[in-house]
């Protein structure tokens, strides 16, 4: 059920504010440098316009899609998150159920707080995983492996990461590597005593599907960090990871025409088209604005385009999928929602998302997400 005390981003982004403590939320709502790439996302939705048919023949709305051989409830589904658990603790496994229970994907991030075993017990084949590709390719094979094992149908590669990002606020609070503690920090926690009680009942966050790599390589956070960062995903490394995995490749990151075009090359099944949520590189070019330029007739036959970065609304995923993407997805979105109402907020967030996108279908007279082409205004 819906919260009428939330009924937008702003108002879950508000919230989130009093309920974290300031270092966290600056964490999650920061992009990098001079958060120039944060505002080139959103004037890219700022920019594009639907175009109503009023006076055209009109049955009803119906958002199921299918992407990848499985048919979703809606065309949307969750981001991967990293440092999940420390923005709201429990929050990946109040996410992996609520995605279950509604039918859209949920990608759990390979710096996730909760394991690949658990999140595919809750999610079933909603789950999909997000991998930052090791250097070690023994690690790779074991990761590779416990998907396989736990049923997973769907791998992201992350390719846009080949340095840390720079963000500013998360090195005067400390959110470094390795972490820095301070006295300014733990008086924010204590301002925050619901998100304070949480994490002591949940305990602190880990990384759970590196700690064995962790303690088997005799590697430190920073170390293990360092060694996701600098893993291969060039073609040549994606053609490697295409021929260890059976199930569908997607690559999420891609941001330019050059890439795009170099996609065949890989064996890839579909792109996440994404900026890292402007979080990686300030002079980013927002992917909605990519997507106008993709020429389809490039791709591979049958690959899926799919995008995240910058959408806050069901109007933003109209606005997306009429501009070319097949599927979206959203991360700070749903983890306001999480951080605002807690178990409640991952109903609310896809709940409230399928109510704003089924208004916009509605109220231009479209019947079906596949057939938004056809609204975008010239």
């Amino acid at each position: 059920m819906l919260n009428g005390q939330y009924p937008d981003y702003s108002r879950m982004r508000s919230k989130t504010q009093k309920n974290i403590p300031k270092f966290i939320y600056e964490y999650l709502e920061g992009g990098c440098f001079d958060d120039i790439g944060l505002e080139t996302n959103r004037l890219a939705f700022k920019k594009s316009k639907l175009s109503p048919r009023y006076l055209t023949p009109y049955s009803k709305c119906d958002l199921t899609t299918t992407i990848l051989g499985k048919e979703y409830s809606a065309p949307f589904g969750i981001s991967p998150i990293g440092l999940q658990g420390l923005i709201w603790p429990d929050s990946p496994v109040i996410l992996a159920n609520a995605a279950k229970k509604h039918n859209i994907p949920y990608i759990l991030s390979t710096v996730s707080s909760e394991s690949i075993e658990v999140i595919a017990d809750l999610a079933e084949d909603n789950a999909w995983f997000q991998l930052y590709n090791p250097v070690d390719e023994t690690i790779q094979d074991s990761i590779l492996g416990r998907l396989k094992s736990c049923g997973y149908k769907n791998l992201v590669v992350t390719v846009d990461i080949p340095t840390f990002g720079f963000r500013p606020n998360d090195i005067v609070n400390g959110l470094t590597m390795p972490p820095k503690h301070s006295l300014n920090n733990f008086i924010d926690v204590c301002k925050r005593p619901q998100w304070a009680m949480q994490t002591i009942r949940y305990g602190i966050p880990k990384f759970k599907n590196l700690e064995q790599y962790m303690r088997e390589n005799r590697l430190d956070l920073p170390d293990m960090m360092r060694s996701m960062a600098m893993g291969k995903v060039d073609t040549e490394g994606l053609k490697r990871i295409r021929d260890k995995w059976d199930g569908n490749l997607i690559i999420k990151g891609v941001c330019s025409s050059s890439d795009l075009n170099l996609l065949s090359q890989v064996g890839a099944d579909a792109v996440i088209l994404s900026n890292h949520g402007a979080r990686q590189l300030d002079a980013c070019e927002s992917p909605l604005d990519v997507l106008k330029k993709v020429n389809k007739e490039t791709l591979p036959s049958g690959m899926t385009v799919m995008m995240d970065s910058g959408i806050r609304s069901g109007v933003d995923i109209a606005t997306s999928l009429a501009t070319g993407a097949q599927f979206t997805f959203l991360g700070r979105f749903f983890m306001y929602a999480v951080s605002s109402l807690g178990k409640e907020g991952g109903d609310h967030a896809i709940e409230l998302l399928m109510q704003q996108l089924t208004q916009v279908l509605e109220q231009i007279r479209c019947e079906k997400p596949a057939d938004l082409s056809e609204f975008l205004a010239n």
